[in-house]
């Protein structure tokens, strides 16, 4: 058995936190307990320890407190439902993953409640009419896209683990990137600092670029951070477990190549962001928030391991027999 060691991993980008933390703090959990979404102290307590809202001040750090809130809960119902999802019988996971993705869909964009529906679903409409008030109906349209690209890919990882099957590095790359949520997560960079970038700027190929790259650099730092805790109760949908089952190298190696990938990525960004043409005064000054935007939640994300214990309940790996 081996220790676990953490490799520094390279992030230029300054942490900022939201003037509103400590208020984000005292009702952090307030929604959660509202709509029932936690079994029993045991689950309020892991869920307390792992700090989600500094997470949300850090990832949006400039937003007003309204907004803040909204992100925190959203953050907050994905974490629950990760822990959900993975509870769930092995035999029925997939199909009821399936039917689940199928109401979350239904509900965000507009169906009614209905008595057999789960706590999720409750406070899901709960969140889509909060966002609603305040936001615009085309941004919230892509919002549920990526939300349902997220839980699709969820319905795949379940088959994956249904299936015991270690996907090969393309197809775990792929599927990292919906599982990962950042995609729903980013686009709350623009609910969160009133911003709305035309279609024309969202479709860019630098702009669609620098959010893939994001995507990736936080993904790669949560396989780092989170390894341990996956294979301990079995779940290999890590970059780190990929590499070292299909590369066959120890887990110090792909933990290695797994920071470094991370670190170029990082750099490739950076190199990424110096190419962007100018499209006006007013645009440049829209696109450099949303930039801003994306540096904050690479930043906050990485800063946000050193006070969760979201991933400090184990701290050993050990080598998976074949």
């Amino acid at each position: 058995m081996n220790k676990l060691i953490v490799p520094d991993l390279y992030c230029p980008f300054p942490s900022k936190t939201n003037k509103h933390v400590d208020v984000l703090e005292k009702h952090a959990l307030e929604w959660v307990l509202q709509f029932k979404l936690l079994p029993n102290n045991s689950a309020y307590q892991e869920l307390s320890d792992a700090k989600s809202f500094l997470l949300t001040a850090s990832a949006y750090p400039y937003c007003k407190f309204q907004y803040l809130e909204i992100a925190n809960d959203f953050m907050n119902w994905i974490i629950i439902w990760d822990e959900v999802s993975g509870l769930l019988d092995k035999g029925q996971q997939v199909e009821t993953i399936k039917t689940l993705h199928k109401r979350f869909i239904e509900i965000l964009q507009g169906s009614e409640l209905i008595d057999t529906d789960i706590p999720l679903s409750f406070a899901l409409s709960d969140l889509r009419q909060r966002m609603l008030e305040v936001t615009s109906v085309k941004w919230f349209s892509y919002f549920v896209r990526s939300f349902d690209e997220y839980i699709d890919g969820c319905v795949q990882e379940s088959i994956n683990w249904v299936q015991e099957i270690v996907p090969d590095i393309e197809t775990y790359t792929t599927l990292r990137q919906a599982t990962g949520v950042m995609e729903p997560l980013m686009d709350l960079i623009e609910f969160c600092d009133n911003l709305m970038l035309p279609d024309f700027l969202r479709e860019n190929d630098i702009i669609q670029k620098l959010r893939m790259m994001t995507n990736k650099i936080i993904c790669l730092c949560n396989d780092i951070f989170s390894v341990a805790k996956e294979m301990a109760v079995g779940d290999f949908h890590n970059f780190i477990f990929v590499l070292h089952y299909q590369q066959q190298i120890s887990l110090e190696e792909a933990i290695k190549c797994v920071a470094d990938m991370h670190d170029r990525e990082v750099k490739a960004m950076i190199d990424l962001e110096a190419s962007i043409p100018s499209f006006g005064e007013e645009l440049d000054v829209e696109i450099a928030k949303y930039i801003s935007g994306l540096h904050t939640w690479i930043r906050g994300h990485l800063d946000w391991y050193s006070h969760s214990g979201r991933y400090q309940n184990v701290t050993r790996l050990e080598s998976v027999k074949y």
